[in-house]
C-alpha cells in the first residue's frame, strides 16, 4: 500500500479527493515563494570577476537583488535614462550592497559572459557591488525572479523587506520615469532612518525571465 494511499484512509476520505490535496502540497509549496517578513533564501553564487558571492557574506548590510536582462526594454528605459545607475551610486555609496544578478540561460535573451557582463556594468556607468552569473537559474528559481527588473530588498539580519517592482510605472517608456515612485529608493529610505518598509511588495513587471527550463 503505497504512503498517499495509507494517508487517505486515516484521513477517512475518498481517494481520489485526498491524493490529489497530498500530491498538490509541493506544488503549492514551491509557489509561495520567498515571503516578506521572513530569511530571504541564502544562495551561493559566482559573479563576473569569479569570485564567489555568498548572501551570509553580506550579514549586518542591507542587500539589494536586481535581476537584469539587457536586451529587455523595460531594462533599457532604466539604463538608458540613468535611473538604474542613479540608485545604484547612491546606495552602495551609503554602503547597501547591490548584486546585479543575470537568470538568463545560455543562448536565450540577455544571456552573457563575464566578459560581457563587465563591460556592459563600464558602458553604461553602472555600479552595482558585483554582476551575479547564474545560467542554470538556481539563483533566480530560489526568488521565484519571474521578470526583469524584479528587485528585492533584504536587512543585514536576512529578513526580505521588499520584493517586486522598481517603480509603478510598468511601462518602457522613458518618459515616465520623471513621474515614477521608486519602491526600491523608498524602502531604502526607510531602512536607513531606521522605519519600517511601508510598501512591502508590489507586482513586478518587464520581460519574463529566459530560463532554461
Amino acid at each position: 500500500m503505497t504512503t498517499t494511499r495509507r494517508h487517505c484512509l486515516t484521513l477517512a476520505l475518498p481517494f481520489a479527493v485526498c491524493a490529489s490535496a497530498i500530491l498538490a502540497l509541493p506544488m503549492a509549496a514551491h509557489a509561495a515563494g520567498p515571503q516578506v517578513g521572513k530569511p530571504a533564501p541564502a544562495f551561493t553564487a559566482t559573479d563576473a570577476d569569479g569570485k564567489t558571492v555568498r548572501l551570509a557574506d553580506h550579514a549586518g548590510k542591507t542587500v539589494v537583488l536586481e535581476w537584469t536582462n539587457h536586451d529587455c526594454p523595460f531594462v533599457k528605459k532604466l539604463y538608458g535614462g540613468q535611473a538604474m545607475q542613479a540608485l545604484q551610486k547612491k546606495w552602495t555609496g551609503a554602503g547597501v550592497v547591490w548584486l546585479t544578478v543575470v537568470s538568463s540561460a545560455p543562448g536565450e535573451q540577455g544571456a552573457v559572459d563575464a566578459g560581457e557582463a563587465n563591460r556592459l556594468t563600464q558602458e553604461r556607468g553602472a555600479s552595482p557591488t558585483g554582476v551575479i552569473l547564474d545560467p542554470t537559474g538556481i539563483v533566480g528559481k530560489a526568488y521565484d525572479a519571474r521578470t526583469t527588473p524584479q528587485m528585492f530588498v533584504i536587512t543585514g539580519d536576512g529578513t526580505l523587506v521588499y520584493q517586486g517592482a522598481i517603480d509603478d510605472k510598468p511601462t518602457a517608456n522613458l518618459d515616465d520615469l520623471k513621474t515614477a515612485k521608486n519602491y526600491v529608493d523608498a524602502a531604502l529610505t526607510e531602512i536607513s532612518g531606521g522605519k519600517a518598509v511601508s510598501v512591502t511588495t508590489s507586482k513586478p513587471y518587464g520581460c519574463s525571465v529566459k530560463y532554461s527550463s
